[in-house]
């Protein structure tokens, strides 16, 4: 799977995030994905199921963390 996401400058991409449910989901989604390489930011709305990331990591790469930490994420 080839993300074609900015690899080369610093771009936001905003992912919809299913299974949230509290604060405490926010930020486990929030912590997965500034784990990610390339994370400069990572913001998480829990009201709009969305999360917005700067930086150079792909998109498959951050749909990938937030799955792995238990939630369902895609482009939003």
């Amino acid at each position: 799977m080839t993300a074609q996401s900015s690899n080369e400058s610093a771009g936001a991409v905003v992912l919809a995030v299913s299974g949230m449910t509290c604060g405490g989901c926010a930020g486990a989604v929030g912590r997965a994905l500034s784990q990610v390489p390339g994370v400069a930011e990572a913001r998480v709305d829990l009201a709009k199921g969305l999360a917005t990331v700067t930086g150079t990591a792909s998109a498959a790469d951050l749909i990938r963390a937030v799955e792995a930490a238990g939630f369902n994420g895609g482009l939003a």
